[in-house]
């Protein structure tokens, strides 16, 4: 058969170099405005690793303003992300840092990003990296601030337990004090504090014992925290920035993952900065330009896409893969009342499922030495248990998929698919020291022990998309269908069923204060991130599908794609053994920090 284009017309080789070619280009414009941005007013911005506790090696983003030298130190600012994200996910605070003279470590905590499993060990990495931070020659020690976004909240205010005359002041966004992840607060243990809580931070409950992130200021923890018995003001300083005792709440009017996209709560931030350290630039601060480089690095993921599409357009057209393409097949000549309702069933059990199964693989598959990522252990027992529910679907509606061949040139042109964008991320950090991101979805290359880990990971995953995908597309292609309708109509059943129920989620949150399960706000969180996922998804396979009638390139396309390039997952158990370092860097932890992992078990409840 010949190969064909959507729409019938016969392929040429001009157009899958276009495909691929523009792929790149668009890559090539978002690393470069992002790189700029965070580069901007002569910033200098490194990957560092350095010693940890027990032998560990922590990694981090060094960002180094240009009038910050040994002969002119600058303060410096110790910036940290929350729970399964990376320190990545802090760039829009480190770039108005740095802009406004502050030397920034945004750190990867322990068992996150680059640094070395496990998670919560050593204070998660903070101690480290508070010394770390004061080890430079840049830095003016006597002015040391610490950032912290939720989980890195604890993370800094371990460090502040550890060496409390070490640092200056402290802001904590959507994070709190207290057990039994970091020490009792006090009106004056942590030193001049500000407390950024969103209006709607869905973890009201967890950080400060109140049913509605509004209602924060009325936490009896906030206010034993603060040194009154009253209702704590927003915008009102309590005890003395000259003491070292001063107190503020800020509430910005987003949530707990919004912090990280709010100019408000960044801002806050600057504010309380620039009251308590010495040294920084004079900027306001709703000058700020860290947008720019969101809006780069979701430019470079947008072309990331279209790269792994023309990629793929472009194999296909070499000899050995031709045998692959084919007009596909459809299962339905048109949208009937049985389509929209297996639609609709498709559509709704992944998102039906989505908190019980959670909570089943909390229990049947804690992070151990061979699956040591808990959120993925979570994610990979919803997928397989959905999977083998669409494969049922299927039977029980007499849907039946034609057997699978050529299985060799398909696994090979996913690798090579898969391989062409590697080389693209790869790129992107070698050259622009940034990755494919939006917000707290992001794409990014992993290190030789997180390609290690990823291969266990493989197995499931390609188990679900072989049984998903078949259902799909062998279960659900509609004859004659338009590209737009085909896209649209695949998009729908794998993402818009999260896309609605979150929705609703959120827009009971803005309404009522509460989500609709408010005792599940980090997976509520975690689903965020399924929509753009699954519809990136949605996007390859259905392009793979329509060149191919086989539904085995896009499952192994995807399968690659979401363990090899997905946003790095917190390790919370480790399998390899310590390695040593040198004595004169060896961090010991106080008896607060040591105790912290053991404490835990297992993955908190937080993002």
């Amino acid at each position: 058969m010949q190969p064909t284009l959507e729409g019938g017309g016969t392929t040429t080789m001009n157009r899958a170099w276009l495909g691929f070619a523009s792929g790149w280009a668009i890559i090539l414009i978002g690393a470069v405005i992002a790189h700029l941005v965070q580069t901007s007013d002569g910033i200098s911005v490194r990957d560092v690793r350095f010693a940890g506790g027990e032998g560990k090696t922590l990694s981090a983003l060094l960002y180094v303003p240009a009038s910050a030298t040994a002969q002119t130190r600058a303060p410096g600012i110790l910036a940290v992300h929350g729970y399964i994200n990376s320190r990545e996910t802090q760039s829009g605070f480190a770039i108005e840092f740095a802009r406004r003279g502050y030397v920034v470590l945004a750190l990867d905590q322990t068992g996150h990003g680059y640094s070395d499993p496990p998670a919560f060990s050593d204070g998660f990495g903070g101690p480290a990296g508070l010394t770390y931070l004061r080890s430079l020659e840049m830095v003016d020690t006597d002015n040391i601030g610490l950032e912290g976004h939720s989980m890195g909240g604890w993370t800094v205010l371990a460090a502040a337990a550890a060496m409390p005359d070490a640092y200056t002041s402290i802001v904590l966004e959507g994070s709190s004090t207290g057990p039994p992840f970091a020490g009792d607060g006090s009106p004056t243990w942590p030193r001049n504090l500000s407390v950024v809580f969103s209006r709607y931070d869905e973890f009201a409950g967890l950080m400060w014992g109140v049913e509605r992130a509004a209602e924060v200021g009325s936490s009896a923890k906030l206010q034993a925290l603060f040194g009154t018995t009253e209702t704590v003001i927003e915008n009102q300083i309590y005890g003395s920035l000259a003491n070292g005792t001063a107190r503020a709440l800020k509430q910005p009017a987003v949530t707990h993952p919004g912090d990280h996209i709010s100019h408000a709560a960044i801002g806050h931030a600057l504010d309380w900065f620039a009251q308590t350290l010495k040294g920084g630039r004079s900027l306001t601060n709703d000058d700020q330009i860290w947008f720019i480089k969101e809006i780069g690095t979701l430019l470079a993921l947008i072309g990331l896409v279209v790269l792994m599409a023309g990629s793929f357009n472009l194999l296909l057209k070499l000899p050995y893969f031709s045998r692959l393409a084919n007009s596909h097949t459809a299962a339905y000549p048109s949208r009937n009342r049985r389509w929209w309702l297996l639609g609709a069933v498709m559509a709704t059990v992944p998102v039906a499922t989505f908190y019980l199964f959670f909570q089943w693989a909390a229990v049947l598959l804690p992070p151990s030495a061979w699956l040591p990522q808990g959120i993925t252990n979570q994610v990979a027992f919803w997928a397989l248990l959905n999977g083998l529910i669409i494969y049922l679907i299927g039977k029980l509606t007499n849907q039946s998929a034609p057997r699978e061949r050529q299985l060799v040139p398909s696994a090979l042109i996913a690798l090579a698919t898969i391989a062409i964008a590697y080389v693209a991320v790869e790129l992107m950090g070698l050259l622009f020291l940034v990755d494919f991101r939006f917000w707290i979805v992001g794409l990014k290359a992993l290190s030789s022990h997180q390609a290690q880990t990823a291969l266990v990971y493989l197995i499931p995953f390609i188990a679900y998309f072989y049984l998903a995908l078949r259902g799909l597309h062998n279960g659900m292609s509609v004859k004659n269908d338009s590209p737009l309708k085909a896209y649209t109509s695949n998009a729908f059943i794998m993402a818009g069923g999260f896309l609605i129920f979150l929705l609703a989620q959120y827009t009971t949150l803005f309404t009522t204060g509460t989500l609709l399960t408010p005792t599940e706000p980090l997976n509520t969180i975690v689903m965020i991130q399924f929509v753009p996922l699954l519809l990136i998804i949605s996007i390859l396979t259905t392009f793979t599908y329509r060149r191919t009638a086989t539904p085995l390139p896009g499952i192994l396309i995807n399968a690659l794609l979401s363990v090899t390039l997905k946003a790095i997952d917190v390790e919370v158990h480790s399998r390899r053994p310590s390695h040593p370092i040198p004595a004169n860097l060896k961090f010991r932890a106080t008896s607060l920090n040591e105790g912290i992992a053991e404490r835990l078990g297992a993955a908190p409840e937080l993002d």
